[in-house]
C-alpha cells in the first residue's frame, strides 16, 4: 500500500562536525590513520577525528557540495565538513539524498566559493523507516551501477575517438617515398611571435584577438590576413587555431608568417601533431620558442600531395567531432538521468511506482 511520506529537515538526520586539520599542520605527521581532502586520500597521520564511518562534504573551494563517504578512524581537511548520520538514519540513504541537492543555490563568495550548513540544513528530508531507507538504497545502487558503467563506456569511447585521430595525424608525418622530403620546419614555414595590445590600443571591434587560450577579445584592427595558423607559446602551450578571417595574433602565441607555398590547412595539422612538451624552454613560466620549432626535422610532402592529405584529415576530424558530440550528449543525458532518479527517490515517486508495478 502506498503511503505519503513525512518530511522534516536534513538537520534532523545529520549532525555537522568541523575539522581544523590543514596540510601544513600535518606535513611532518606519520601514522596509521588516513586524512582525506577534496581530491581524496591526502596522507596517513598519528590521530583521527572520527571514530565511526561518516560522510564529508566540500565546503570551501572548487567542488563545493561534493559528498564522499569515509571509513572509521579517519579525518578530513578543514576545507571539508563532517556530516554524521543520527540514529535510525542509513549513511548511504543520506549520501544519496545529499547528491540530489543542487548546492549552487547555496554558493557564497566569488574568489573562493563556500557553502554553509546553516543554509542547506533546512532541505526537506523524508523521515521513513530504516528498512525502507535500505530498500531505496538497494534500488539506487543497482540503477547507479548501470549508469556508471554506461558513463565509463562513453568516456572510454570519447578518449578512443580522440586517440584515433591523433594516431592517424602522427602517422602522416612518418611517411617516406616519392613526393616526400626530409626537411626542417624552418625550411617549410616561418613562425613569428604575436603582438601585445596596450590599453591605448584596446579599441572594441570585430577582429578576433587570438591568444594561446583562444579568442581573447575583439579589436577594430586586423594585423594579419586570413587564412592564418596560430599556436600557443605561453599559457596554453601547443593549442593550435586555424583562422578563416583576418585576425590579431596575441603575444602569447606564435603565428605562421610565411607558408612558403605550403597549404595553410596542412600546416595547421602539422602543428597539431608536434609534441610541444619536448620543446618547452621555460622553467617557472613554460614557453614555446619558435627557433626550436624551426629546428624540428620532419618528413614533409610536396604541395601537390598535401591536397589529398588535408581532405583526409578534414574528413576524419569532422567524423571524430561528430562522435565527440554524440558521446558528450550521452554523458549529459546520463548525468540528468541520475538527478531525475534521485529526485524521484526522495519524493516517494520511485517506491510508489514500484508498489504500483
Amino acid at each position: 500500500m502506498i503511503q505519503e511520506w513525512e518530511y522534516k529537515t536534513l538537520d534532523d538526520a545529520v549532525k555537522k562536525g568541523s575539522s581544523n586539520i590543514s596540510l601544513n599542520k600535518i606535513k611532518d605527521e606519520k601514522g596509521l590513520y588516513p586524512v582525506y581532502g577534496a581530491k581524496g586520500f591526502a596522507k596517513n597521520i598519528s590521530f583521527f577525528q572520527q571514530e565511526k564511518e561518516y560522510l564529508a562534504i566540500i565546503k570551501d573551494g572548487a567542488g563545493i557540495g561534493r559528498v564522499s563517504k569515509h571509513p572509521k578512524q579517519s579525518s578530513v581537511l578543514a576545507t571539508m565538513q563532517y556530516l554524521i548520520p543520527k540514529a535510525e538514519f542509513d549513511i548511504d540513504f543520506i549520501k544519496y539524498f545529499l547528491n540530489s541537492i543542487n548546492f549552487e543555490k547555496y554558493r557564497n563568495g566569488s574568489t573562493i566559493p563556500h557553502i554553509y550548513f546553516k543554509d542547506y540544513k533546512l532541505e526537506p528530508f523524508p523521515v521513513i523507516s530504516l528498512p525502507e531507507q535500505k530498500y531505496i538504497v538497494s534500488i539506487l545502487d543497482k540503477a547507479f551501477t548501470s549508469i556508471s558503467l554506461a558513463i565509463a563506456s562513453c568516456e572510454k569511447n570519447l578518449v578512443n575517438a580522440r586517440e584515433l585521430f591523433e594516431s592517424y595525424l602522427n602517422n602522416v608525418f612518418t611517411q617516406e617515398g616519392d613526393g616526400w622530403v626530409k626537411t626542417t620546419v624552418g625550411e617549410q614555414i616561418t613562425l613569428q611571435r604575436g603582438f601585445d595590445i596596450t590599453k591605448k590600443q584596446q579599441n572594441p571591434g570585430n577582429i578576433p584577438v587570438v591568444s594561446s587560450g583562444g579568442i581573447k577579445s575583439y579589436h577594430d584592427t586586423a594585423l594579419i590576413n586570413a587564412p592564418g595558423v596560430v599556436i600557443g607559446r605561453k599559457g596554453t602551450l601547443g593549442k593550435v587555431y586555424y583562422l578563416n578571417d583576418n585576425f590579431w595574433p596575441h603575444d602569447t602565441t606564435l603565428w605562421v608568417k610565411s607558408f612558403n607555398e605550403n597549404l595553410p590547412r596542412f600546416v595547421y595539422y602539422f602543428l597539431k601533431s608536434i609534441d610541444v612538451k619536448s620543446l618547452d624552454t621555460g622553467t617557472a613560466n613554460p614557453a614555446l620558442n619558435r627557433k626550436y620549432v624551426h629546428l624540428i626535422q620532419v618528413n614533409w610532402p610536396i604541395a601537390s600531395k598535401q591536397i589529398a592529405l588535408v581532405a583526409q584529415l578534414d574528413y576524419l576530424s569532422k567524423e571524430v567531432a561528430c562522435l565527440e558530440t554524440t558521446y558528450k550528449q550521452k554523458l549529459v543525458a546520463l548525468s540528468e538521468l541520475k538527478q531525475s532518479i534521485l529526485q524521484k527517490a526522495f519524493s516517494g515517486q520511485l517506491t510508489n511506482a514500484i508498489d504500483k508495478g
